[in-house]
């Protein structure tokens, strides 16, 4: 007997037909003696449906109000996948984020977990019941209804799988594990049977949407096994666990891309002690999160040029900033580009393996693309490309590190 957290997202219960269907999927873990916890989004589209009800309402709802209205929407979805699993005389019983004590901080619309009391779970399993909880909601510690953020349901099950000391947290979703790349992009990308969690969060982070951020670095924290699972075709999945001996560790396990990055540079600064505080400052005070930085002296030694990147949806927003910025410091030149894209190989054999970013930037040049940043780091290299070359580059360092291949 196994104790396994099981997360099924809105796709998977988007309808009475696919919630009747997790019903049987779960209880087949029942069946064969397991305890199962159920953490579940709201169904496909509800949390879009109710951000445009309170925004019909209002322009700026209020953050705790709306973290009151979007809480009903796993609320809803608890309750009927209850119903199924009842129906079929699988005893079950559904809570909320605030019923199992989920809590956390005051931050209304992306609250961060503080503790869990499982009492109640506890308990419920120890009676032969299915627990189903709503993903994606806590309380704070006035009993404040909380959200955790999109793609917060992945957390509530990690950190549930952690709280209860579960054997594995099985997150399903409408992909059967973790790719090399996005099939979509290379159709012989494989399907990775393990990787490490700082493959996954190096993965996640640069671009790569099978898991949230969030989620695996809870995992990571607490040691929770993880596995992703397609909700609707049978398969192991990719499970998702630390580095081991027994580990054989490809050079490149994976390649993740992000499409939504746009460059600023500022050239002919001044070059001076906190010059760079004064250049990036504003844009955090603004909060807008900076990625890549690159900095040139020029050959005089009187002035530097900065380069960095940020989301594209920041773009408009961090030009503006910049240009002031400029102006006040008197640089030379400012100029942007939101035509561009991150690629980014990630292996942990990269440790202990020299040549990786050469062989990468070679197989780039013979594609006849041109690289604008690099950026580095133990298990990963990224590189900043004109946007129109983004499957191209991809598709060539898959064949070139064979990544179609099983090691």
């Amino acid at each position: 007997m196994a104790l396994i957290v099981q997360k099924y997202g809105g796709t998977s219960v988007g309808s009475p037909e696919r919630i009747a269907a997790v019903a049987e999927k779960v209880m087949g873990y029942r069946q064969r003696g397991d305890d199962v916890v159920v953490v579940v989004s709201a169904m496909s589209g509800e949390t879009d449906r109710l951000i445009k009800l309170a925004k019909a309402i209002c322009t700026n709802p209020d953050p705790r109000e709306l973290d009151v209205l979007l809480a009903t929407g796993e609320q809803a979805t608890i309750a009927l996948l209850c119903m199924a699993m009842n129906d079929r005389g699988c005893p079950a019983r559904s809570y909320t984020g605030q019923q199992v004590q989920i809590l956390t901080d005051s931050a209304f619309n992306k609250a961060r977990i503080q503790d869990i009391e499982g009492a109640r779970v506890r308990k419920d399993l120890s009676e032969g019941k299915v627990v189903v909880v709503a993903g994606f909601q806590g309380v704070d510690e006035l009993g404040n209804i909380t959200t955790l953020g999109r793609g917060g349901s992945d957390t509530t099950a990690v950190a549930l799988a952690a709280a209860l000391k579960a054997d594995e947290c099985q997150i399903y979703t409408d992909v059967d594990g973790v790719y090399t790349t996005d099939p979509r992009v290379v159709p012989n990308a494989r399907r990775l049977d393990r990787i490490t969690f700082e493959e996954m969060l190096e993965m996640a982070s640069q671009g790569s949407k099978v898991l949230q951020i969030r989620s695996v670095e809870f995992a990571g924290k607490y040691n929770v096994p993880l596995r992703v699972l397609h909700s609707f075709q049978e398969g192991a999945g990719t499970l998702i666990t630390y580095e081991d001996e027994s580990m054989e560790n490809p050079l490149i396990s994976g390649i993740a891309f992000n499409r939504d990055e746009a460059k600023i540079t500022v050239l002919g600064v001044p070059d001076q002690p906190g010059v760079a505080a004064r250049v990036l400052g504003p844009v955090a005070d603004a909060n807008i999160e900076v990625d890549m930085i690159v900095q040139n002296i020029s050959p005089a030694g009187d002035t530097t040029d900065f380069t960095f990147t940020v989301h594209r949806n920041d773009y408009d927003k961090a030009m503006s900033i910049i240009q002031a910025v400029a102006k006040d410091l008197g640089a030379r030149e400012v100029s942007g580009d939101n035509k561009i894209v991150k690629i980014s190989l990630v292996g942990v054999g990269m440790r202990s393996h020299a040549g990786i970013a050469s062989t990468m930037f070679k197989a780039l040049a013979n594609e006849g693309i041109n690289i604008r940043m690099i950026s580095t780091s133990e298990i990963k290299v990224s590189v900043v490309v004109d946007e129109k070359y983004l499957e191209l580059g991809v598709r060539a360092l898959h064949d070139v590190f064979q990544l179609d291949k099983a090691s």
